[in-house]
């Protein structure tokens, strides 16, 4: 088989400086060849005793072996360069060997073949198993996954700050650029920037970006993509459309393309791609309509002459609690919402968000959300999005939403099937025993699951929340 192959599958986690696991003295492990292990990272750990690796290995791993593949004679022939030849031609960083009970010290042939590959080679001693080594790799990597989710959190708690500000999308576009190391520019849909941040890259990069840019602006077609990337001269380049029908885009340059910065990048552009209203990018001062709108409000507006200004007449209350366990230093900064209309109180965070925005649950936080409401109405949707999140927490959902019923109209799906209504009623009289409703009725009580089911998914409604349940069980009593 040749040398050269397609580009390695690498697995998917956290890269491991080899340098970092030399350094681990438990370890012992010692560097004997095949060039510096500064640039050298792992992502993965295989022990083989095969003499042909190549089909058992995906990329980027640190290959562990005992020589017992290795006759005698494997010493005097090509036998350790081939050995080694498809070590790197399957794309693997680095290869342990380790001493006893097969070799008493690592073979010659195999140092000089590693030297010749530019293979790092370990030296692995007896009393260090390779369970042993393995063990230790995924414990660090677990501290750069740990470190990862803290940077990332972080960040996306400096943007939702940022977008809280006076200025908003320069603000946001500032702590974007300060977390990538490099440049940020929003652009509108003719190209031109907008807003800029950060040190500005080098002509042939700033070019490369434009062009970038230019493949994801504009307005939003079946073929045009949502976003793209490149290289050019060892700076990474991104582009990002963003919602809203604006057209407009994000660029995002950087010295290297880390695990979370696309993590990051994706909640810029759902806070950029709602600040990029007309209202938000016209006051360069800070005098957006928001503000104006706090302001009128203060002065004794009412809610309905202000709700242009906020971007709609409906809205929805999301409440967030955590959940989770561990969090060194208490309650971690709660996640990145699609709304810079966001409250943190404590433990709890509020936030208000235009009706037909989407959020989604966040590991570690339970989440309840209101039905749409008018902006006279928000005190009842806070307490809707208080309830729906206090049955989250009590379910353990992450994301709960509030449902109304209307009686007489509610039912109406269920008027011409007499056995579904008979079901639901006694079923419902019965605090939701399965086994004394089918006693009541003279049915199995997979049958009475069976109607109930039925009755949720025609009435569209969760017969499991207890509001539900109350509403039907009146207007149950409108119908004959």
């Amino acid at each position: 088989m040749p040398e050269t192959a397609a580009a390695p599958r690498i697995p998917p986690t956290p890269p491991v400086p080899l340098a970092t696991l030399l350094a681990r003295e438990d370890l012992g492990l010692r560097l004997i060849g095949g060039g510096p292990a500064e640039d050298v990272v792992i992502y993965w750990v295989h022990t083989s005793e095969m003499p042909d690796p190549y089909p058992y290995l995906l990329g980027g791993e640190l290959l562990l072996s005992a020589g017992a593949h290795a006759t005698e004679a494997a010493g005097t022939g090509p036998y350790f360069d081939d050995y080694v030849a498809r070590i790197v031609a399957a794309g693997g960083a680095a290869l342990g060997f380790g001493l006893a009970p097969v070799h008493d010290t690592v073979p010659r042939a195999l140092v000089e073949a590693c030297e010749r590959r530019g293979l790092p080679l370990l030296e692995v001693p007896p009393r260090t198993t390779f369970s042993g080594v393995a063990r230790a790799v995924w414990s660090l990597m677990a501290q750069v996954r740990h470190a990862e989710l803290r940077r990332v959190t972080q960040a996306q708690q400096s943007l939702a700050a940022a977008a809280a500000r006076p200025d908003p999308v320069a603000a946001v576009l500032g702590q974007l650029a300060r977390f990538a190391g490099g440049f940020a520019v929003l652009a509108d849909a003719d190209g031109v920037p907008i807003r800029q941040a950060g040190r500005e890259p080098a002509d042939g990069v700033a070019r490369a970006l434009t062009a970038l840019i230019d493949v994801v602006r504009g307005p939003s077609t079946g073929g045009r993509p949502t976003s793209a990337s490149d290289t050019v001269g060892g700076t990474r380049l991104s582009a990002y459309a963003l919602s809203g029908g604006g057209g407009h885009a994000l660029g995002l340059t950087g010295p290297s393309r880390d695990s979370g910065d696309h993590t990051v990048a994706g909640a810029a552009v759902v806070l950029l791609s709602l600040l990029t209203s007309r209202h938000q990018l016209a006051g360069a001062s800070g005098d957006t309509d928001r503000s104006a709108a706090l302001v009128r409000l203060l002065l004794g507006a009412r809610p309905e002459d202000v709700a242009e200004l906020l971007g709609g007449a409906q809205w929805r209350v999301a409440q967030l609690r955590w959940t989770g366990a561990g969090a060194a230093g208490g309650t971690p900064p709660p996640p990145a919402v699609p709304t810079p209309l966001v409250d943190v109180d404590g433990g709890r965070v509020r936030a208000l968000l235009p009706a037909d925005q989407e959020i989604t649950g966040h590991p570690g936080w339970a989440a309840g959300v209101s039905a749409p409401a008018g902006l006279r109405d928000l005190a009842a949707a806070d307490a809707q999005a208080s309830r729906a999140l206090a049955r989250a927490r009590a379910t353990r959902s992450p994301l709960v939403h509030h449902r109304t019923a209307s009686p007489g109209l509610a039912l109406t799906p269920l008027l011409d099937n007499a056995a579904l209504l008979e079901t639901l009623r006694i079923w419902l009289s019965l605090h939701g025993s399965w086994d004394r409703t089918a006693a009541a009725l003279g049915v199995h009580r997979n049958t009475v699951r069976q109607r109930v089911t039925k009755c949720a998914t025609l009435l569209t409604a969760d017969l499991d929340d207890p509001d539900v349940r109350m509403e039907l069980w009146f207007a149950l009593r409108y119908v004959p």
